[in-house]
């Protein structure tokens, strides 16, 4: 008997066992067949829950009012035009000397830039090539990564946000230079103690990134570049993870997260009600939110109590704090979803490991958040 035909019959032998896997499914089946049977109202409801929730991803990007499929699209063709006319080039030897300080490939910081102007979306679609293509190592790459969720998920935060700070009598520059643009070189200098196989980039070593795409081409190529990241990419995400929050939702466990989730942020200095929806629904919501609780006719609707607390430091510090944490990559579907699904296969991370950078970048996010909101408690 020869070495083929032994694989044959061990294999044979092998298949008429039961695995522990098939066990699981054969478990599956019985609880299936029971709901079936004796809680099928709780069964539908279960699934109708995660089908309306997921259902709110279509809402959000192609039939809401908020358009944000349509503004994802605006942002790629926005951030291809950028790239052609020698943005990421510039951004390259901007950052260069810096990051050379600190012994970190200058591409880590390409995808935050990109995200301040335009969507995280469209910044991994555009920083992940180049991340690549500048011979980042696993460890840049997840410090790119990482300190991309560092920056707003949309531009938009970042004026409705200044709006709500100018409206409660906070200075917004200084806000805005702590908060938004000092991350880009403390975070990638702070991941660097953890992920250590870096290396500084010469600007010799690296090649040019602008392309040299005709226009019509650039224009139309990059439009058809959004809809199909909006539409392959972060919808399939997105419902997927939403679904999973519907269930959870259905069985009353969510709640209790999210109740959780707001007593700490008030306790470490974010206003929890904007805090919660950057967390759970959306920045851009949060910070819409923030400029209404701060709005004079909010506060005269409330016979002047809130508008007279803005006086108080400890009310600026939770709105700062608000802030800080809106101009960042959560909700919690982008760092689980849609981070992963831009960035697969473009970078040599597994699924896994560029799921874990992001969402440890956006923890540090949340604790840089309140570490500064704290800090200008004390001085307003």
């Amino acid at each position: 008997m020869n070495q083929n035909e032994t694989n044959v019959n061990i294999s044979k032998e092998d298949r008429k066992k039961w695995q522990p896997i098939e066990k699981v499914g054969l478990v599956l089946f019985i609880l299936f067949l029971a709901c079936i049977f004796f809680a099928h109202k709780q069964f539908s409801g279960a699934f109708n829950a995660m089908f309306e929730r997921a259902y709110k991803m279509f809402e959000f990007y192609l039939f809401g009012a908020s358009m944000l499929g349509a503004t994802i699209v605006v942002s790629i063709m926005t951030g291809r035009v950028l790239e052609r006319l020698g943005f990421t080039d510039a951004l390259m030897r901007i950052f260069l000397p810096v990051m050379k300080y600190i012994n970190v490939n200058a591409a880590v910081v390409v995808g935050i830039i990109y995200n301040i102007l335009g969507d995280v979306n469209a910044a991994g679609k555009i920083a992940g090539p180049v991340v690549k293509k500048a011979g980042c190592t696993r460890d840049e790459q997840k410090i790119a990564i990482a300190t991309l969720t560092n920056a707003p998920a949309s531009f938009s935060i970042i004026v409705l946000g200044i709006i709500a700070l100018s409206t409660a009598g906070i200075n917004p520059l200084p806000v805005m230079l702590v908060g938004i643009f000092l991350p880009i070189i403390l975070v990638p200098a702070f991941l660097k103690l953890f992920w250590r196989d870096t290396h500084a980039a010469e600007i010799e070593d690296l090649p040019r990134f602008t392309p040299d795409t005709g226009v019509m081409d650039l224009i139309f190529g990059s439009a058809r570049e959004g809809v199909t990241t909006v539409l392959t990419l972060i919808l399939p995400a997105g419902c997927a993870v939403f679904a999973i929050i519907g269930l959870l939702e259905y069985f009353g466990i969510w709640g209790v997260v999210t109740t959780a989730i707001g007593s700490v942020l008030q306790v470490i200095g974010i206003e929890p009600t904007t805090g919660l929806q950057t967390i759970t629904v959306a920045g851009t919501l949060a910070a819409k939110t923030l400029g209404t609780m701060v709005s004079p006719a909010t506060a005269e609707a409330a016979e002047g109590a809130l508008y007279a607390a803005l006086a108080d430091p400890g009310v600026k510090k939770l709105i700062i704090g608000s802030f800080i944490l809106a101009n960042s990559s959560f909700p919690i579907q982008v760092p689980l979803g849609q981070i992963p699904a831009v960035w697969t296969g473009v970078v040599d991370l597994s699924t896994r490991e560029i799921m874990t950078s992001a969402l440890i970048g956006c923890l540090i996010r949340l604790i840089y958040a309140a570490i500064i909101a704290n800090l200008f408690g004390l001085i307003l």
